[in-house]
This record gives structure tokens, sequence and C-alpha cells, in this order.
């Protein structure tokens, strides 16, 4: 049997893992892309229930989170790739395409993500702070459900510890070590609820999510990265990559919360009072229709004017010969 046991001694749990979820030949298919294919869908679908709340066309939205998607991916692994200790991708170019064996940054992939989303939000004149709204909490879906590609993979874990939790397999030397990626998914579970309920009843301005979202996803990614064994170092510093990002955004965040500490702009759902300023109701928003709809309507509309067109022209030369329909001339 392939694959290998994970176990939890401390809750006399035990789990025979296998990565590949099913192989053709030589290809195969792997837990850990799944997982993060899952996590992206089930944020897209998120992305559509919430996208008229936020003022975003549906139909814009969709190709902005497939590019955005792409932009992920590319910087996930770029990000990975740049940081990996050692000269092992400038020898084996080929592997840096193997990604779904795992090797994919977070941060890379959530800056790929916004440069590419936001460059879609400017060619779709989608609102670009509400977007970044709503991207937010569908990285966190993402990030909760992919975390659980490293538990697959038993990688991502810290380092060795007595507590009831701890994971051990033959990944972590069969010692019982911190399951890091758990504390993230939870992390950002939390963090989902938490900030779905800001959005919808106490945002004040369009981006404010977003900054509440760096500064939640930061803080918890600073100390659970401090566990970990497997980070990736900046070269030339002691200091972890993940943490390093982490602390500057969070910093980032918090200055810019400050600034627009008074600031009252929103195209979508938020503070009751806030919406009323800017003339906003849920009902209004949930009756915008899609920039599809309309297209849709003047598709529809077009055969019934092709007709009205094409009988038009009998009825006024009956009205009109002779100056009348009867023949008479006034």
């Amino acid at each position: 049997m392939s694959g290998y046991t994970v176990q939890f001694p401390g809750l006399g749990w035990s789990f025979h893992i296998d990565p590949t979820v099913f192989s053709i030949g030589s290809f195969e298919v792997k837990w850990y892309g799944v997982l993060i294919g899952l996590g992206f869908l089930l944020a897209f679908v998120y992305g559509l229930w919430m996208s008229k709340r936020m003022g975003i066309d549906r139909s814009k939205l969709i190709d902005t989170a497939i590019f955005g998607l792409i932009g992920g991916i590319v910087g996930a692994r770029l990000y990975y790739v740049l940081f990996y200790p050692g000269d092992f991708y400038w020898k084996h170019p080929l592997e840096i395409f193997k990604i779904h064996s795992g090797g994919l940054g977070i941060y890379g992939g959530i800056i790929g993500g916004l440069l590419v989303g936001m460059l879609l939000c400017k060619i779709k004149k989608i609102n670009p702070l509400a977007g970044l709204d709503l991207a937010s909490m569908g990285f966190l879906i993402g990030q909760c459900i992919g975390r659980w590609g490293n538990f697959v993979n038993q990688e991502a874990f810290g380092s060795k510890t007595n507590l009831p939790w701890g994971m051990q397999s033959v990944n972590t030397g069969n010692v019982p070590v911190h399951p890091c990626f758990f504390y993230e998914s939870l992390w950002c579970a939390i963090g989902f609820v938490l900030l779905h309920l800001f959005t919808t009843k106490l945002r004040r301005y369009d981006g404010q999510t977003f900054l509440l979202y760096v500064i939640w996803y930061g803080t918890g990614r600073f100390f659970i990265e401090a566990l970990r064994t497997d980070s990736l170092y900046v070269p030339g510093l002691p200091i972890k990559v993940s943490q390093l990002v982490a602390l500057v955004s969070v910093a980032a965040a918090v200055v810019l919360l400050l600034v627009f500490r008074k600031r009252k702009k929103l195209s979508g759902v938020g503070s009751k009072a806030v919406m009323a300023e800017n003339g906003l109701t849920l009902e209004a928003l949930l009756a915008t229709p899609d920039s599809s709809d309309e297209k849709e309507k003047k598709k529809q509309g077009r055969p019934a004017q092709a007709k009205e067109a094409a009988a038009q022209p009998k009825n006024d030369t009956e009205e009109t010969i002779g100056g009348t329909k009867n023949g008479h001339s006034d």
C-alpha cells in the first residue's frame, strides 16, 4: 500500500494517507492539487453570491477570478522558487512546472492574484477597492481549504511538541510536531467568519475589509511561521521571508486604517448608516442587473424590433397615397 501513516498519539488517532488520488500511467492526480482547486471553487461560489451585495457585476467578476487564479498560481510558484535555498531550480528548471507535488508560497499567490486581478478590474471597469474586499474573503476560504494539502503531503509542519494534538509521521521523524497546517486553516476559517460579518454589517468604506484581512492573516502567519521548521529565509539574513512580509504588511495596513479612519464611501453592503449616506440599500443592490442580463435583453428585443421595422413601410404606404389612406387630399 502506497502512502504513509499519520498519527496523533495524544488523541489516539491514526490515518493512512495516500497523496495520490488516482493515476493513469505515469500521470498522477494529487490531493494537494485537488484541495487547492476545491478551495478556489468554494471561494468562487462565495464570490458570485456576494458580488451584487458588493456592487460588482457578476459576469465581469467571472473573468477577473479566472485570470486572477492563473496569476495567483504563477505568483505562488515563483515566490517559492525564488526563495528556495540552493541552486536546485537553476540546475533543474523543468522542476519549476511540477506544482502538483507541492512548493507554493502563499504570499506569492496573493501578490500574483492581486496584480492580475487589479489589472482585470481596470479593464472590466470594476471598483478595485470593492474587488479587494471580496477577494480577501475568497483568499481566506482558499487558504483554509488549501492548507489541508500540506497535511496530505506531510509538509509545512512545526517543531516538536508535547501538546495532545501533536502530529507524527515518517516525514516528521516519527516524533510529535505542531500541525501548523491546521493552525493556519483554523485561523483562516475564523477570519472568514469575522470578516464576512464585518463586511455585511460594519464596513464603512471600500477597501476596509482588505486592510483588516492583511492584519488578521499577517498576524496569524507571523506567529505560526515561528513554529515551522521548513520556512524559506531571506537570502543572507537570519529572518524568515513570510515573517518579514507579514510584519511589513500588518504595519502598512494599520497605518492605512488610521489614515482612512474617517472615510465613508461604499459601493456595496456595510454599515446601514453609511449605506444610507451613499444612497444604497440591499434591495437595490440585489436588483441591479448584470451586464450579461442587459445584453440578453437587447438580443431578445432585436427580433421584435426587426418585425416592427418590416411592418412599418407597408402601413406608411397605405396612409400616404394621395395624402390619406383613401386617396383623398386636403
